[in-house]
């Protein structure tokens, strides 16, 4: 049976974010809000909730994790940042963007495209994932919140936990934030390329 947090979208209590993150800490596998949707999220590098992300998402093993980062600084100690594309991403964070980008060896293989060596990395614009990103002192690791078969994320925390309260640790209500995707760009090559049209203004890498 999942824990049930109802966490203030605005202002957090601390206690919460702090019985959140132990959750996360000592193995468990949560739900948390973002600027775009609800995700999962567990500790990064964690095999075994990791797996039990692919098992409820039944994902195969070409898919793109993205960890949740808390800022530029954070997110370059995970992934391959040049000049021009530090400017991008400043631009375009914090924000509902996940930029696909060369992963560095901080980041478990488990989390990484197994041939191409990447990483999706994002900094939400959700007051509620800072605070537990600020607690954990790490990113997470996090995935859509799209069952097998749905085309949407599932969007109400009182759903999500009626439908997930045995397969999670933690659900965190946060209040609605949407069931859009974040708009997804791929650094990897010279010209940026938009894969996946989200939530994101994309324009300016078109």
């Amino acid at each position: 049976m999942s824990q049930f947090f109802q966490i203030h979208p605005e202002n957090p209590q601390n206690r919460l974010v702090k019985q959140a993150a132990d959750i996360i800490r000592q193995g468990g596998l949560g739900v948390v809000p973002t600027d775009c949707a609800y995700a999962l999220a567990c500790r990064i590098g964690d095999k075994g909730a990791t797996e039990r992300v692919q098992r409820l998402r039944q994902l195969g093993p070409k898919h793109n994790f993205t960890l949740l980062c808390r800022d530029l600084s954070e997110l370059s100690t995970f992934a391959k940042v040049d000049n021009t594309q530090y400017r991008l991403l400043k631009a375009h964070t914090p924000g509902a963007f996940t930029f696909i980008l060369p992963a560095t060896r901080e980041v478990p293989r488990l989390l990484m495209h197994p041939k191409k060596r990447t990483i999706g990395i994002r900094v939400p614009d959700n007051a509620i994932a800072m605070a537990l990103l600020e607690e954990m002192n790490e990113p997470l690791m996090t995935s859509s919140l799209i069952m097998p078969g749905d085309d949407m994320p599932l969007s109400d925390p009182y759903d999500i936990r009626d439908t997930l309260e045995h397969h999670v640790d933690l659900v965190i209500d946060g209040g609605y934030c949407g069931f859009e995707a974040t708009t997804v760009v791929d650094m990897t090559e010279e010209v940026p390329e938009v894969t996946r049209q989200g939530v994101g203004d994309a324009s300016a890498f078109l």
